[in-house]
């Protein structure tokens, strides 16, 4: 299934896509950079939530309740599930809860990993509660931290504008804060463009403040970390769905540039 989001419909919605919709429940492909839900500090911000409110403007006239499954990164692309009435969404909070929903992503690397296939079994915890630390959000892999595991397989090497860097597929096993973002740089790659985990927290503070410039881009080479949710399996009904989507666009033509 499919809607016309250019008919009558806000501009944020240029930032998403519908992947396919069913009785109770809706498969989003979200763009990057945006944020999925109101962020308190930005109110006026376009968010995922707030274009599915205006696509779906009759159905929620007419009782539908949209209830935000998963959650993405501003900065990670891919599929999002929300569902539109209660029942869907409690059936799919116990789904999550009980880490029933398989998930899959795409992600671009720096370097050439010396194995084709890792599992990262690493506890995460926020830097802040064990070390100082500039940036609030960030995680590290800490022994007080909690249980994380992440499986990662190598599908490509290439070099691309003259740097060594890898295509992913990356499935967490847990839902842990930036799961796949720590893990990739815990061994020894970073997503390409992430600010945070990098290796210069001075990119990231610096974004805060004046967003991005040519320096920084001389550096990240790309505006945002390169990670997209692919894949998506899970038990609507009595039913197993899955959904798979392509690379998002601007990180496919970010590989393309291989030498």
């Amino acid at each position: 299934m499919g809607r016309d989001l250019n008919k009558g419909v806000i501009a944020v919605q240029e930032k998403f896509s519908v992947v396919d919709e069913g009785d109770g429940w809706i498969m989003l492909n979200k763009g990057a950079p945006l944020i999925v839900h109101p962020a308190n500090d930005r109110g006026d911000e376009p968010t995922l939530l707030g274009g599915v409110e205006g696509l779906l403007s009759y159905e929620i006239a007419n009782g539908a309740r949209l209830s935000i499954i998963n959650r993405l990164d501003r900065e990670t692309s891919g599929l999002v599930l929300m569902a539109t009435n209660k029942s869907v969404a409690r059936e799919l909070g116990r789904s999550m809860e009980r880490r029933e929903i398989e998930k899959g992503y795409d992600a671009v690397v720096h370097g050439w990993p010396e194995w084709d296939e890792k599992l990262v079994d690493a506890p995460i915890i926020r830097k802040g509660e064990v070390e100082e630390s500039r940036i609030y959000v960030k995680q590290i892999v800490h022994e007080a931290g909690k249980r994380c595991v992440t499986s990662v397989q190598v599908v490509r090497r290439m070099e691309v504008s003259g740097a060594r860097m890898s295509l992913l597929k990356v499935a967490p096993q847990t839902g842990r804060m930036h799961q796949i973002r720590v893990h990739v740089a815990h061994v020894g790659h970073p997503l390409v463009g992430d600010k945070i985990y990098g290796g210069n927290d001075e990119i990231y503070l610096k974004f805060i403040e004046t967003g991005i410039d040519e320096e920084m881009m001389r550096e990240l080479r790309i505006p945002r970390h390169a990670l997209h949710a692919s894949m998506m399996a899970v038990m609507i009904g009595k039913k197993k769905r899955q959904f798979r989507i392509d690379l998002a666009s601007d990180l496919e033509e970010f590989v393309s540039r291989v030498n």
